[in-house]
C-alpha cells in the first residue's frame, strides 16, 4: 500500500482518526470512538508490521481507560488494563497525559496525572508504576498547575529519558529510566518567589530531533517579562534550548512576540529548525486575535511568522500543548488544533495553511504519523 497519512485527533467528545495519501489533498475523517469521553493523549505506534493506534480515555465516573485499535482507526477495542495506582498509595488517576513507545518491543509508557509514570511490557494489557520517578522524594512536593498536575511530556534518547511535570519542571533519567533527577538549570519559574528553583517549574512541552540528542527544545510558562510582583520581572525564561542533553537551559525567545505558549516542535529533517505558537499570557490566545506559528531555522537565532492562509483578525482560539505535530515526508507539514475545534495542516513546512475540519470537538491532541 503506498504511504498514507494518518492523523488522530484527540477531543473533548473522543478520538478521531483523519486518513489521507501523501500528497495530502483530502482527508477522510472517522470517529468519535470512545464517544463523549475526553482524549488527552494518542500514540500512532508503528514498530512490527501493523500500525497500532492507542489513546486515553478519561472519564471520572466510568474509570481511566486506554482504547487500541489495530484497523487503522477503524474500530477500537479497550486494552485488557489501564494505569492504576495501588490501593495503598493514596493517589487517584485522573487523566492520562501522554503515551509514548518504550525501549521493548511491545512496550508503553504512560505519563499521567497525578504526575506519575505507568510502563506496559504488552502493549497496553498490563501496567506497573515505575517507582524511580512516580515516587521521587519531590513527588508529594509537586503541585498542580492550571491543567492539573500532569506528566505530559516523555522523550526517550537510549538510556536517557526526559520528563516534563507541569507543575514539577525537567527530570532526567540517564539509566534507562531507573532513576531521575530534577535538571533545571536556566528554567525558570515566574510564579515562585525562587525564580530558578531546584524544581518545580511549569513546563508545558520539551522536544527533541533523534539525530542530535545533546540538543533539546522547552516551551515553558513564560509570560512574566512584565511583572511586577515580588522578584520583578522575569524575561526569558519560556522558550528555552539545551545543548548539553538537557543539564541547562538558555532563553531563544528574543524575536518573538511572547514567550507563552504550549506546543513546541522541531522539523524532523534539521534539528536547528524549531516551531513555537505564542499566545498571550493572560488570556492563553493569539496575540492581537491573529494566530500565527513562528519558525527558526537557525535554532532559536532568530524567528520568522509563518501566517499565510490563517485568520487575520479575531480569532481567539488555543493551541494545547499535544495538539500540534509535523509528518516526516520529505517536504513536512505541519498539522496544529484548536479549542475551537478547527484542525489546519500547513504545508512547506507551515508556508501555506489551510484549514482541513473546521467544526470538531475542542481539540487536545493531535499527532500524525505515515504507515
Amino acid at each position: 500500500m503506498a504511504d498514507r497519512v494518518l492523523l488522530t485527533i484527540g477531543t473533548k467528545k473522543g478520538v478521531f482518526v483523519a486518513e489521507s495519501a501523501k500528497k495530502r489533498g483530502r482527508f477522510d475523517l472517522r470517529g468519535p470512538f470512545g464517544e463523549g469521553v475526553p482524549v488527552y493523549s494518542s500514540l500512532v505506534d508503528t514498530r512490527g508490521s501493523t500500525p497500532k493506534i492507542y489513546a486515553s480515555s478519561c472519564n471520572p465516573f466510568f474509570g481511566m481507560k486506554v482504547l487500541k485499535s489495530t484497523d487503522l482507526g477503524r474500530s477500537f477495542k479497550e486494552t485488557k488494563s489501564a494505569p492504576a495506582f495501588p490501593k495503598d498509595d493514596g493517589r487517584a488517576l485522573a487523566n492520562i497525559w501522554s503515551l509514548e513507545m518504550g525501549a521493548g518491543k511491545k512496550e508503553l509508557l504512560a505519563g499521567v496525572e497525578p504526575a506519575a509514570l505507568f510502563r506496559s511490557p504488552d502493549g497496553g494489557d498490563s501496567w506497573a508504576l515505575v517507582d524511580g520517578i512516580s515516587n521521587h522524594p519531590h513527588a508529594r512536593q509537586w503541585q498542580p498547575g492550571n491543567g492539573g498536575l500532569c506528566m505530559h511530556t516523555i522523550v526517550r534518547s537510549g538510556d536517557r529519558v526526559h520528563l516534563g511535570i507541569s507543575t514539577g519542571g525537567h527530570y532526567l533519567s540517564e539509566d534507562g529510566g531507573q532513576t531521575f533527577v530534577a535538571s533545571n538549570e536556566g528554567v525558570g519559574a515566574g510564579f515562585s518567589p525562587n525564580p530558578y528553583p531546584e524544581f518545580g517549574q511549569c513546563v508545558h512541552k520539551i522536544a527533541r530531533h533523534e539525530d542530535l540528542p545533546s540538543r533539546l527544545y522547552m516551551q515553558n510558562h513564560g509570560g512574566w517579562s512584565e511583572w511586577a510582583g515580588p522578584g520583578g520581572p522575569r524575561p526569558g525564561i519560556g522558550v528555552l534550548r539545551s545543548d548539553d542533553y538537557g543539564h541547562s537551559w538558555r532563553s531563544i525567545a528574543d524575536g518573538l512576540p511572547s514567550d507563552f505558549g504550549f506546543p513546541i516542535l522541531v522539523h524532523p529533517h534539521d534539528p536547528d529548525t524549531v516551531y513555537v505558537a505564542p499566545l498571550e499570557p493572560s488570556t492563553r490566545t493569539c496575540p492581537g486575535g491573529t494566530p500565527a506559528i513562528w519558525r527558526s531555522e537557525n535554532g532559536g537565532g532568530s524567528w520568522r511568522k509563518l501566517t499565510k492562509g490563517l485568520p487575520r483578525k479575531a480569532s481567539y482560539f488555543t493551541i494545547l500543548r499535544d495538539a500540534m505535530d509535523v509528518d516526516r515526508l520529505k517536504t513536512p507539514a505541519l498539522y496544529f488544533g484548536t479549542t475551537t475545534g478547527q484542525l489546519w495542516i500547513g504545508r512547506e513546512g507551515g508556508e501555506q495553511w489551510d484549514c482541513v475540519f473546521d467544526a470538531l470537538p475542542p481539540i487536545h491532541n493531535v499527532k500524525v504519523a505515515i504507515v
